[in-house]
């Protein structure tokens, strides 16, 4: 994790011209020694906050809590499993959780590279990156008011979805701190570390939570919901013990030199200027842009409702939904961790394209050989999940390899802008597909093609700026 400086090379004989300053925030960390603890202390966010993703959003409280049969009228949760009137009614639950975190993206949205222009401008990143994450943590808190009751299913999607909203707004400063601890020889590696981490945190949570309920919660009573709204406090304790580490030893960058503070709507003529200047100075960047939100929303849809069509579509039990969250993360956070030396060696271009090409394909298999079982789930969630891990990484190092010195919180915010701003693309048609079917699985299909879309338009985006070995 750590690189010699470098010896600089001396001015030729005869110069009288300064060299021009480096143009990324990367290019001024070449030849920094990078101390370990920085690069595992940044990480360490992602290990901590990673639950929320993997236990709240994706495997255990929305999948096997919030869109199950708990929160259905009780004469239709009592109908049978195949009953075309409580497969309906389970398709409303999902759809309408679809429904909330797209509106979430459109705050996102809104808000996020303003905020991430004004914390650039101020150099208060962390502060930023804080107030994200404490709130974040209150959402996970207020979720033990969700009672398996339907009068809480709207309650519970708007708490989770605000909890999406704060956990977007605190990545743009976690992203961009990353330029604090990276190099351009180790962006790549670190970008994967912190994935990688991210996963096996939220294996660990998933674990945690088999062995809670294999010990039958030791005694607690379960009904009303009590486990999965103890499972959302628990997440909370979990990221407030991990999370302190990155304001405690991870430097702040330094604030933007000449730009003035101005005003929270005046900041928005700022950053249309500054887009503008994207266009005519960075084009790859802003280009980059574009197709990576597309494809981003793409793998944000797999594992958002990746469980849910193991739950509802191949009838995996809570328990089964669990397991496979644990094999999924395991295969997620070693692939990330491994790849990430591949980014560094051959460019996060040729992994995006690579990664997300597997993907197409294993999500087309899941869908049109489902006849064949759970067996297809297995396979094809295991190489989706090898997939979308090194392919988010090898995103955010890309970005960094390109972003200009002192606006990295900005470029991060339109990052997640251009990201959740296009969420109703894979949310969208998931919520569509399954209103016109009438069935879970066929929601597949437009999170796949979303996927397909931002693949096509990879191709067309030049390679990030890569060091020699």
């Amino acid at each position: 994790m750590t690189d010699a400086p470098r010896r600089p090379e001396p001015p030729e004989t005869g110069s009288t011209s300064a060299p021009a300053p480096p143009r990324t925030g990367l290019e001024l960390r070449d030849g920094v020694r990078i101390p370990r603890r920085q690069v595992y202390s940044w990480a360490l966010w992602d290990w901590g906050t990673q639950p929320f993703n993997t236990v709240i959003l994706t495997f255990v409280f929305t999948a096997s809590y919030l869109i199950s049969e708990s929160f259905l009228d009780p004469s239709v949760a009592s109908l049978d499993d195949d009953d075309p009137l409580r497969v309906r009614a389970l398709a409303e639950l999902t759809s309408g959780l679809g429904l909330w975190t797209t509106l979430a993206g459109v705050l996102v949205a809104l808000v996020a590279p303003v905020l991430g222009q004004r914390a650039d401008a101020s150099g208060r990143r962390k502060a930023w990156l804080g107030g994200a994450t404490g709130g974040m943590v209150l959402c996970m808190l207020a979720l033990w008011f969700v009672e398996a009751d339907p009068a809480y299913f709207v309650f519970g999607a708007i708490v989770i979805g605000l909890g999406s909203v704060l956990s977007e707004i605190a990545g743009v400063n976690y992203n961009a701190m990353m330029v604090s601890v990276a190099t351009p020889r180790t962006v790549g590696k670190v970008s994967g570390l912190g994935w990688g981490l991210g996963y096996m945190g939220g294996i660990l949570m998933l674990l945690l939570v088999v062995i809670a309920n294999g010990a039958g919660w030791w005694g607690m009573p379960t009904d009303n919901g009590l486990a999965y709204r103890v499972i959302a406090v628990g997440c909370a304790v979990w990221a407030v013990a991990f999370v302190w580490p990155i304001f405690a030893f991870v430097p702040e960058l330094p604030p933007t030199k000449g730009r003035a503070k101005v005003g929270f709507f005046a900041s928005y003529a700022v950053l249309y200027r500054d887009i503008l200047g994207l266009w005519r100075t960075a084009r790859r960047t802003f280009w980059f842009l574009l197709a990576s939100a597309v494809f981003r929303d793409g793998l944000s849809g797999v594992f958002a409702f990746g469980a849910i069509i193991g739950s509802v579509s191949f009838g995996f039990s809570p328990d089964q939904v669990i397991i496979f969250g644990i094999a999924a993360n395991l295969v997620a956070g070693v692939s990330t961790i491994l790849i990430g030396r591949a980014d560094d060696r051959f460019g996060p271009r040729s992994v995006i394209l690579s990664t997300l090409s597997v993907i197409v394909v294993a999500g087309l298999a899941v869908v049109f050989l489902r006849d064949l079982g759970p067996v297809v789930y297995w396979v094809g969630g295991l190489v989706l999940s090898a997939c979308v891990g090194p392919a988010q990484a090898a995103s955010r190092s890309y970005l960094a390899r390109v972003t200009p010195a002192g606006k990295e919180s900005e470029i991060f915010g339109l990052y997640a802008t251009t990201g959740r701003a296009t969420s109703w693309m894979s949310h969208g048609l998931w919520t569509i597909l399954i209103a016109v079917t009438g069935a879970t699985i066929w929601g597949t299909l437009g999170i796949i093609a979303v996927v397909l879309l931002g693949l096509v338009l990879m191709w067309f985006v030049q390679e990030a700026p890569v060091a020699d070995a």
